[in-house]
Formats: structure tokens, sequence, C-alpha cells
């Protein structure tokens, strides 16, 4: 009995949560013959938050929907030479983390 709970305490400790691999930006030459409008300054940002330190909100998506809104502040579809930044604050039952992307937006020329 006291190996199962040590076995259940340390698989615990060892497991984790796992997040989708995110993309952002396309390189600048690897733009496809440049044939693309820059429509300016676009900037997005996003909130996940930890609750208990355990459970997470918002927490893989939150890199995906700040670049997406970056994008979208400018009515384009793309964005070259993002920069981002991510701040966090903490609360007595939850800790946040804002993640904030500026860039470039472009509108491809199809």
């Amino acid at each position: 009995m006291k190996r199962t709970i040590i076995v259940f305490f340390l698989s615990v400790l060892v497991s984790g949560c796992v997040s989708m691999p995110a993309t952002l930006g396309t390189p600048p030459n690897q733009v496809e013959g440049k044939d693309y409008q820059i429509l300016g300054e676009g900037e997005g940002s996003s909130v996940g938050i930890m609750l208990f330190n355990f459970i997470p909100i918002n927490q893989n998506e939150r890199f995906q929907r700040a670049y997406e809104e970056a994008i979208l502040s400018k009515g384009g579809d793309g964005l070259l030479n993002p920069v981002i930044k991510e701040r966090w604050f903490w609360a007595w039952i939850l800790n946040g983390y804002i993640f904030e992307v500026k860039g470039t937006v472009i509108k491809r020329s199809n």
C-alpha cells in the first residue's frame, strides 16, 4: 500500500500539461514574390490563467489568439517582424499570464 501511494504521488509530480506548438509570423524573406500591401502596425494580446497553480484556463491557445488578434486589428492576413512580450500577475488563488504581439500587418495580393 505504501508503494502504491508513493508511485501515485511521484506520477502526479512528473505529469504535466502539454500545449500545441505555436508558429508565429512569416519571416520577410519567405513572403512569396513580396506581393503584399503593408497595412501598418498591429497589436494583439491574450490572457491565460493558472487557477490554484494547477488548473490551466486559456493557457494553450493564448499565443495563437494574440497573434490572430494582431493580424485582424488591421484587417490583414499575415504579420511580419513579430515582437512578443509576456507579463504575469499573481493573486491569492491564481497566476495570470498576459501575452502581447506587435508587428507589421500585411495583406497578400493573390
